[in-house]
């Protein structure tokens, strides 16, 4: 099975056609389509979206981060 990701756009009329490429010659082949309005999100200059960083800054100041810290690697001395 593989997953193929499309994007198209729908004439006047609200038909779609898509042609789809195949290495599966001459064999009969189930499609199983989903289909779902692509929704503009507004972003900003940085291409973020509006108000990422309001909803998101502070987020972890109850559980801040910790790095635990791996020792060096060990290397061959050079001669």
């Amino acid at each position: 099975m593989q997953t193929i990701t499309l994007r198209a756009r729908s004439d006047e009329a609200g038909t779609v056609k898509l042609e789809i490429p195949t290495e599966l010659a001459d064999q009969e082949i189930e499609f199983v389509v989903v289909m779902q309005p692509v929704t503009a999100q507004p972003v900003d200059a940085m291409g973020y979206p509006i108000g990422y960083f309001d909803e998101t800054y502070g987020s972890f100041a109850d559980e801040p981060l910790e790095r635990n810290q791996l020792p060096p690697d060990v290397r061959d001395e050079l001669e």
